[in-house]
């Protein structure tokens, strides 16, 4: 028995000595795993257990560590049977003991547990920085848009006390087509314009719908300007239906990337599908986009051509070494997306299809530098005549079509634009004036092609400025005169007054557009313009004396006379006569601008009304937009 205690107290000091030296150690786990839990009291006994903190447990210092071998060596001689309690041991043997628990009572395991993976999903989502833009960076949007008051913008708090839902029922009901071509271009310019943003409206919600209804006039670069105007953080869904079809009409699917790793991570939809594996694609994730594509073709999410064209955008960011053939044999119409992607991956539709998609098609392809400068010129009729396209920008395009032809040294057969490019020289550069007039008048056309008659106005506008003017040439004025309108040359056009006489169309054009006229027209005027006139139902008359009252540029009691020979009411009043004279009183430019746009829609104008084009003209003279006042009120004379 001797011999057996003095074993036992041998081994005991010798645990005692190892475990000091464990314990003057620095434990290298983690935070909590070297404490397990003490064992549990009888429920009697227990004592309300304190408040668990949320901060994580430090680890033990050495002095407190070294303190606990003996607070276990005095337990352990008062009573073996308690020493065998105090040993460590790696799980607790679960006789009353408990695990981590939390406020109130539920184990960490459990709580996870229980909560649905969609909703943790969803915090944690929540939880996510939307914008790596840091806070001194990020744009406000009290202002949202590109052009600012300093260069050409309206000003921007003219739209500061308006009401969201009346601009939206304003701007959500244009179609985007207008009669007039100036008010495209007032429209487009007022639409870019940095404003405030009206009262009880979202900032990107402000810009998603100038993005669309410039969508829907064409002007595809200027919607996506307008889109980058806010930060990819703030976007909301109607913004990034907008990001989505401004890049795609841009043929820059790419530049949807940064939205699709932000607010639109988780869009439903074949294009954002489509998107999305474009992105994988150009992020070095080349299989991995190709096999959601090839999953979109088995499944038909989408329209085929759609597909086969995102698989070959996709294809050039990675190494498969594989063919994407692009077949148009069963493809009916085209779409937004299909136009965009063919222009991306430098491929042009069959030519029925570009017919049958008439202005949508070449609104988009007028500008697509990808394009070859002839099958951009061939659509430029169309943008030139809407208002897209500038008499310059119309001139260089032919300029670089006839350089281009002329380095292949003219040998090959010319085709109907090269020959066109070759007129305009000879309209801007033959040394005999009558030559560059038969020139010009050849580029006018004959009528029968309404796009490409206004479209050979605008680009004949600066060759017509360098005709001088002379008795022999007055039958050719009205015509030369409303070219020089189309690029707003009304000084060069002025030199033709004394050429005019009293009561022709040239006349009417000049009264109209004259900057600094004061003088009024009278009853002799307007009476000699009337009898003179030989447009349907006597409609270029009634833009006459309707322009001239906007301008207030004829004697009242004239006009009322000379109006009332044909009936036209221009006292009637509308909703919309109302609303337009109610924001010219107030002196809100932007407000008169979208106005006078919802009232210029149309195809023709013959669809224009006397009354609308009165009331056009006279809030945007009102309001200090007197140069657009005067060109859209001889623009509505001469194009009837």
């Amino acid at each position: 028995m001797k011999r057996k205690a003095v074993l036992w107290l041998s081994g005991a000091a010798a645990l005692a000595a190892v475990s000091g030296t464990l314990v003057a150690q620095e434990s290298l786990l983690p935070p909590g795993f070297d404490n397990p839990p003490a064992p549990s009291r009888p429920s009697a006994q227990r004592s309300p257990a304190p408040a668990r903190s949320t901060a994580p447990r430090p680890v033990a210092s050495t002095a407190s560590a070294a303190a606990q071998p003996a607070a276990s060596q005095g337990a352990a001689s008062s009573s073996p049977a308690s020493s065998s309690t105090a040993i460590p041991v790696v799980q607790p043997l679960p006789s009353g003991g408990e695990g981590p628990r939390i406020q109130g009572g539920m184990s960490d395991e459990a709580l996870l547990n229980s909560i649905d993976p969609a909703l943790l999903a969803k915090l944690i989502e929540s939880a996510r920085p939307k914008s790596d833009i840091p806070a001194a960076g990020q744009r406000s949007l009290a202002r949202v848009g590109v052009l600012d008051q300093s260069d050409g913008g309206f000003p921007a708090l003219s739209t500061h006390y308006l009401s969201g839902a009346f601009v939206e029922g304003v701007i959500g009901k244009m179609r985007g087509r207008f009669v007039s071509r100036w008010g495209h271009i007032l429209t487009r310019r007022v639409l870019v314009s940095r404003l405030a943003t009206p009262v009880g409206m979202n900032g990107a919600d402000w810009a998603a719908m100038r993005a669309q209804l410039l969508l829907r006039m064409g002007e595809a670069d200027a919607a996506r300007a307008t889109v980058q105007s806010v930060d990819s953080g703030d976007f909301t869904r109607g913004l990034e239906d907008a990001a989505l079809a401004s890049f795609v009409a841009t043929a820059d699917p790419v530049g949807l990337c940064p939205i699709t790793a932000l607010t639109a991570s988780g869009r439903p939809g074949n294009d954002w599908d489509l998107v999305r594996a474009i992105c994988s694609a150009f992020a070095n994730e080349g299989s991995n986009a190709m096999s959601q594509l090839d999953r979109a073709m088995r499944q038909g999410k989408g329209s085929k051509i759609d597909i086969l064209l995102a698989q070959k955008f996709a294809g050039a960011a990675t190494n498969a070494r594989r063919a994407v053939k692009i077949e148009w044999d069963d493809v009916d119409a085209l779409t937004p997306w299909s136009i965009g992607l063919s222009f991306a991956t430098g491929i042009e539709p069959p030519k029925p299809l570009q017919e049958k998609a008439g202005a949508n098609y070449a609104v988009l392809a007028s500008r697509a530098p990808m394009l070859p400068l002839k099958s951009r010129a061939s659509a430029a009729d169309v943008a030139a005549a809407r208002g897209l396209v500038s008499a310059k920008a119309m001139i260089d395009l032919y300029s670089e079509i006839y350089a281009e032809r002329d380095g292949a040294g003219g040998n090959d057969q010319p085709d109907d634009l090269s020959r066109r490019a070759e007129t305009l020289r000879t309209a801007y550069v033959a040394k005999e004036q009558s030559e560059r007039l038969e020139a010009i008048r050849s580029l006018w056309g004959d009528g029968t092609n309404p796009d490409r008659a206004s479209a050979g106005l605008v680009l004949t506008s600066y060759a017509a400025a360098r005709v001088l003017p002379g008795e022999g040439l007055a039958d050719s004025a009205a015509p030369l005169i409303s070219s020089m309108l189309t690029a707003g040359l009304d000084r060069n056009a002025l030199k033709w007054a004394p050429f005019c006489a009293i009561g022709s169309e040239g006349w009417g054009l000049l009264v109209l557009a004259n900057p600094g006229r004061s003088n009024r027209v009278g009853a002799e005027g307007l009476n000699a313009f009337g009898d003179d006139d030989d447009s349907e139902g006597s409609l270029r008359s009634q833009f006459l004396v309707a322009g001239l009252m906007g301008l207030e540029r004829v004697d009242q009691a004239a006009a009322r006379d000379f109006a009332g020979k044909f009936d036209v009411d221009l006292a009637r009043q509308t909703r919309w006569t109302r609303a337009i004279e109610g924001a010219a009183a107030s002196n809100n430019q932007a407000l008169v601008a979208l106005l006078a746009a919802f009232g210029m829609q149309g195809d023709r104008w013959d669809r224009m009304t006397p009354l609308h084009l009165y009331h056009i003209v006279s809030a945007l003279h009102r309001v200090g937009l007197d140069a657009e006042a005067r060109m859209i009120a001889a623009e509505a004379v001469s194009r009837v």
